[in-house]
């Protein structure tokens, strides 16, 4: 049976000290993150991870069901520490303490997918042979958090340009950043010139998010959908819930269609701590309530 994405990535041990002192020890990363407001939406995904055999504990978290779980081995697992140093969460430093095993074509389970997500934490998880392999079969969806990320000799984490972006760019057809991200790349602060420029080398449909609103670009238009979360308590996983909700509807419905629910998702998301686990129900009545 045809999945609409398989969405990869490692799932981390991830340390949360928000601004005040308060430390929550939760399981995150992108691939819990995306897989779970996929599936809240209907989607039938694929989540693929990588963990140490000590730590397979951790897929407990993840909400699709058991039989669309694929955990490879790695000989360590990705942990990280993230500490929050405003309200809002979007000023944070992050420490990688153990980082996962890359991802390579020939391991990835053998399913029929419409797309390829490619949900990574830090450079290093995936290569551009990958991403060449992948687009061959389907299309590509690219966080690109994971080009941009990098993990120094003692763990600290800084971003620098993706050298291969021009290369790779013409293989992607979904590209997520935000809008540091998107600066980092372009050189642009205004998102709607940087989302102008990563067109221009090649991937064909943009998602940019900003804790403001998602703006999207196609080559031709831009679309924008306020963010409308009442509250900030479940900020951390906004970009992932996002891009995956937006990709898997956009296999069946417009730009702006799809650009609405998942925006509309992740405001929802954003008022609780964890992954979403709403309903498309729950969506619904959230558009009917604050976007009508």
């Amino acid at each position: 049976m045809k999945y609409t994405s398989m969405i990869i990535g490692h799932a981390t041990m991830d340390s949360n000290t928000d601004h005040l002192g308060n430390t929550v020890r939760i399981v995150g990363g992108a691939v819990v993150f995306s897989s779970a407001s996929a599936h809240a939406l209907g989607h039938r995904v694929a989540a693929v991870t990588k963990l140490a055999e000590k730590d397979r504990e951790r897929l407990k978290s993840f909400t699709v069901p058991e039989e669309n779980l694929f955990c490879l081995p790695s000989e360590k697992s990705c942990d990280m520490v993230n500490v929050y140093h405003t309200p809002d969460k979007e000023r944070r430093t992050s420490t990688c303490l153990s980082v996962g095993d890359p991802f390579n074509a020939a391991e990835l389970p053998a399913l029929e997918c419409e797309i390829y997500h490619l949900a990574g934490l830090v450079y290093g998880d995936f290569d551009a042979e990958l991403i060449r392999t992948l687009a061959k079969k389907a299309s590509v969806a690219l966080d690109v958090q994971a080009m941009l990320r990098h993990v120094a000799a003692d763990g600290s984490m800084y971003f620098e340009d993706w050298k291969e972006k021009k290369e790779c760019l013409p293989y992607i057809t979904y590209l997520k950043t935000d809008a540091a991200e998107a600066e980092i790349m372009t050189g642009c602060t205004d998102r709607r010139e940087a989302a102008k420029h990563l067109y221009s080398w090649g991937a064909r449909e943009i998602l940019i998010t900003h804790n403001s609103e998602v703006l999207v670009y196609d080559g031709k238009d831009f679309y924008t959908c306020p963010i409308k979360a009442r509250n900030l308590s479940g900020r951390t996983g906004r970009g992932d819930t996002t891009f995956a909700a937006y990709i898997n509807e956009r296999l069946t419905k417009s730009i702006p269609e799809a650009l609405l629910t998942a925006t509309a998702t992740v405001s929802l998301k954003m008022e609780t701590p964890g992954p979403f686990k709403g309903t498309r129900a729950d969506v619904e009545k959230y558009i009917d309530d604050f976007y009508r």
